[in-house]
């Protein structure tokens, strides 16, 4: 899969709050940043789990 690169401006604080939980879950920031991305199109039902994974708890179905 190819990823497509763009410049994030965010801000200071929310950037430092990001690298501490990216530590905490052994990830990058970058890594960080698209789990929760990722999580949050789930969740909203805006991008379907793979196939053949079950979705997380209160996300939808179909």
């Amino acid at each position: 899969m190819t990823r497509k690169n763009f410049p994030l401006r965010i801000s200071p604080d929310l950037y430092a709050a990001l690298e501490r939980w990216a530590a905490d879950d052994l990830r990058s920031v970058n890594a960080q940043i698209e789990y929760l991305l990722t999580q949050a199109a789930r969740q909203s039902g805006r991008l379907k789990a793979p196939p053949g994974k079950p979705p997380e708890p209160g996300e939808p179905t179909g």
